[in-house]
């Protein structure tokens, strides 16, 4: 009897790992386990190419109203330099120097030249 236990005690830790090995609820688990990784992982990249597209659809629109405001900028900064010209021309000032401000060319004797 101890020459039989003797030579089945080796078998009983290679039957407990077969055992182990061959548990269908352990390997059901990891499947479980991988699919269900494997579906957040999709899930987390699904999510991060919506949000990617919404950022690039809310840029675009920034972009929109940017680039309105710039040609809307740049056509009132041509009108204001246009104005400006106007304004300062010397026929314009001198016909405001007469008609105003009541201002005459000088006569050739008040024309003082100093040394």
């Amino acid at each position: 009897m101890a020459v039989e236990f003797a030579n089945h005690s080796w078998a009983i830790p290679f039957l407990r790992r077969q055992r182990k090995e061959r548990s269908p609820s352990r390997t059901r688990r990891r499947v479980l386990f991988s699919n269900l990784f494997l579906g957040l992982c999709l899930s987390g990249m699904a999510l991060l190419y919506v949000w990617v597209r919404l950022q690039v659809i809310h840029i675009g629109y920034v972009l929109s109203a940017a680039s309105k405001l710039n040609s809307h900028l740049e056509q009132e900064n041509r009108e204001l330099k246009l104005e400006f010209a106007t304004l300062t021309s010397p026929e314009r000032l001198q016909q405001m120097a007469k008609h105003r401000l009541g201002l005459v060319e000088p006569a050739k004797d008040q024309v003082v030249i100093l040394p």
